[in-house]
């Protein structure tokens, strides 16, 4: 049975008004009874782990994922420390959800090395694993790190860890080492002919459960004569002015061009519809970044309520 989540992020505005529209958001996104809350990780904009650990003290029972953690800039050990940490602030509820990000990204933000990629998370896993574990020490050393670090902090239930897996060496990686994948930019026939047989056959290879393939999708409700205006609005405000190389490769495994090709849009019936397609071509939970229509800001609210009742109503019809 599929999972439903949606995608809780910093929109626009001044810092204390993020933090509360996202405690707002979270709040009803329990209430409304779905699966999973997953929080970016915006290179501008708030802490993933810190914003998992606030939405934690306003919940009780939906899992709060990272979508995701760039590796790069922390130490394995650093992360996994902090993990741990939001992990048992939440009671249990933290799915990790991690990536080697972009070049623009670590190499012209950060100025920190992108050789290697893939490599890199192959071997930052190996230590997250070990630290995971909680036999008292993280003991790794492999082609990049080096660890002999003792650790007192131990997951206090089963803690997921997904990769953010494009090509084909990143899938391996992912269903060898990780738990799953969280996607971007990745269309049902991206999902049902790439990604899902590569990462289920890999986690079946070396032993694992099936892997947890988590889609996010844009979602729109319109009426069917306004889903071109709606996918212009998303990529709009979703679309980048340049698509990393990554995730054009990806776009070139599936039918969709860009974000906008990728939304969700139209009424009840046809979101339904469509999210049955990601699923029966492989996905496993659904991310939503719910996006609503309108010209002012009284059409814009009442557009999200909408958006609101009519995903819930999906996400229990669909489980069903």
């Amino acid at each position: 049975m599929a999972r439903f989540g949606v995608r809780i992020g910093p929109d626009r505005g001044d810092s204390a008004r993020k933090a509360a529209r996202m405690l707002d958001d979270v709040r009803w996104a329990e209430a409304a009874g779905l699966d999973t809350a997953w929080i970016p990780q915006i290179p501008t904009d708030f802490d993933a782990l810190i914003t998992v650990t606030l939405l934690g003290t306003v919940t009780e029972r939906i899992e709060l994922g990272t979508a995701v953690v760039p590796l790069q800039p922390q130490h394995p050990i650093a992360l996994a420390r902090s993990a741990m940490s939001a992990h048992a602030a939440t009671n249990g509820r933290l799915a990790l959800g991690v990536g080697p990000s972009h070049h623009s990204i670590v190499k012209d933000m950060l100025g920190l090395p992108y050789d290697k990629p893939a490599a890199f998370t192959r071997d930052y896993l190996e230590v997250l694993n070990a630290a995971f574990a909680g036999t008292g020490s993280a003991e790794v050393e492999n082609d990049t790190f080096k660890v002999h670090n003792p650790l007192g902090l131990t997951p206090i239930a089963p803690l997921p860890v997904l990769v953010a897996a494009l090509g084909p060496v990143m899938l391996r990686i992912a269903g060898e080492r990780a738990d799953g994948t969280v996607l971007w930019l990745a269309d049902e026939r991206a999902v049902g002919e790439h990604i899902a047989p590569k990462i289920t056959r890999a986690a079946e290879e070396a032993g694992r459960p099936a892997p947890r393939i988590v889609a996010g999708l844009p979602v729109c409700l319109c009426r069917p004569d306004e889903i071109d205006e709606a996918r212009a609005r998303v990529n709009r405000i979703l679309g980048g002015a340049e698509v990393p190389p990554n995730f054009q490769r990806l776009l070139d495994t599936g039918d969709a061009k860009d974000v906008g090709d990728l939304a969700v849009a139209g009424d009840e019936e046809m979101i339904a519809a469509r999210i049955r397609q990601f699923i029966d071509a492989g996905v496993t939970d659904i991310s939503a970044r719910l996006l609503p229509l309108g010209d002012n800001r009284d059409e814009l609210v009442a557009s999200e309520r909408r958006t609101r009742e009519v995903y819930a109503q999906i996400a229990t019809d669909l489980r069903s």
